[in-house]
């Protein structure tokens, strides 16, 4: 099921949202600045490839503070933003039976999108 989902999520849009993080990360770190926030992107978009059958966990690597702070940077430039397009797509997704695993899908990259730093999609 999971390679069913993944294929169709791949088609319906996945490839083409992965192609724009990858990009949107790629500019950011252009800048020395941005590297941090940029491969935070790149995640995200990497993650939009196949989320089925994967799951949002602490990274355990990163130290809170750092990542925290990161975070809070995050969320007010971009986070909250991608955070309320994947709710809406995810709400959109869950109102026809067909779309409920794909906006399940879409409420689980949510929480990455708003939370990067620490969290890993496994």
């Amino acid at each position: 099921m999971r390679l069913i989902g993944n294929i169709t999520w791949l088609i319906c849009g996945g490839f083409f949202t992965c192609l724009g993080y990858l990009w949107g990360g790629a500019l950011l770190c252009l800048t020395i600045i941005g590297i941090p926030w940029g491969l935070q992107a790149m995640k995200l978009g990497i993650a939009h490839l196949a989320p089925f059958g994967r799951k949002v966990v602490p990274s355990g690597g990163s130290i809170p503070v750092i990542s925290f702070v990161f975070n809070l940077i995050w969320i007010i430039f971009a986070g909250i933003w991608i955070a309320l397009i994947e709710l809406l797509f995810g709400i959109l997704l869950c109102i026809t039976l067909i779309g409920i695993p794909f906006g399940l899908q879409h409420f689980k990259l949510m929480r990455l999108a708003i939370y990067p730093f620490g969290y890993d999609l496994k």
